[in-house]
């Protein structure tokens, strides 16, 4: 008599959603490197089968000796736009977080600041640019600025929308139970609009890395300063500094992704 316990076998089911997810992690990885490969494609043909000059637009291959010729060179002013990015970014979560929390907890302060935050964003950030420099002057202060008008109104848009979109049901659940307003807040509303700041997060993102890079035009360092010096003289290091930027920006996106699946991991399981 067999008195081991056998396990399970897998069933086709569980076979056939292993391998979904398995074809949904390879198509993650390949399928931006397919895109990758044709952009290098593309780029590397219009080089070689065309009379642009290098001066107007490097080959790849200049472009990636340039970068192994100045690693410790791209590396230092990618530091510099690192910090600043970083720096703003954290100054406009925190910021953004608490401004769109208290316009979604009046209805009063929402119709007298909200039409006053969508002028603010249609503005173009670089007409704002000499102000700054006059208040804050070139250093990291400006810098860090700059990323804040760049990154502030989706991290508030975000907030804003996520804490007016708690589902009604929650919401009388919560009031049946004698909750106090603010212990509603941290365990029903706030929670519930995390997925919604996270939309408004990646989408700053990008942005704090343009501001960044923006704020470094005139200045003495960053890839911001890097790009303007060599553009009129050197566009292959203009170009790897570029790429610096993009990779930077990429690295930033996907590990804030990280962070949400981290914070957030009931989301995947409850939408579709």
């Amino acid at each position: 008599m067999d008195h081991g316990i056998s396990m399970p076998s897998a069933t086709p089911l569980t076979v056939s959603k292993r391998l979904r997810r398995g074809v949904n992690t390879s198509a993650t990885v390949l399928l931006p490197l397919v895109t990758l490969g044709l952009v290098l494609g593309a780029w590397w043909a219009a080089t070689t089968f065309t009379d642009i000059r290098s001066i107007l637009l490097p080959s790849p291959g200049s472009v990636l000796e340039e970068l192994r010729n100045r690693p410790e060179y791209l590396a230092t002013h990618a530091r510099v736009t690192l910090v600043e990015t970083l720096v703003g970014f954290g100054l406009t979560t925190v910021g953004g977080i608490l401004i769109g929390t208290l316009i979604a907890a009046s209805r009063t302060l929402s119709r007298m600041v909200s039409p006053w935050l969508v002028a603010l964003n249609a503005v173009p950030k670089v007409a704002l640019a000499p102000l700054l420099v006059l208040w804050l002057g070139w250093e990291l202060e400006m810098r860090v600025g700059m990323v804040v008008l760049m990154c502030f109104f989706p991290v508030v848009l975000a907030t804003t929308t996520g804490l007016l979109s708690t589902p009604n049901e929650l919401s009388e659940l919560a009031r049946s139970l004698d909750a106090p307003r603010w212990r509603t807040f941290i365990l029903v509303r706030f929670p519930h609009a995390l997925p919604q700041i996270f939309v408004g997060l990646k989408v700053a993102m990008p942005l704090a890395v343009v501001g960044a890079v923006l704020g470094e035009f005139r200045g003495r360092d960053g890839l911001g300063q890097v790009i303007t010096v060599s553009s009129t003289g050197n566009t292959t290091l203009a170009f790897a500094a570029l790429l610096v930027v993009s990779v930077l920006s990429v690295a930033l996106y996907y590990a804030l992704v990280l962070l949400e699946r981290l914070a957030l991991p009931w989301v995947r399981h409850t939408t579709s």
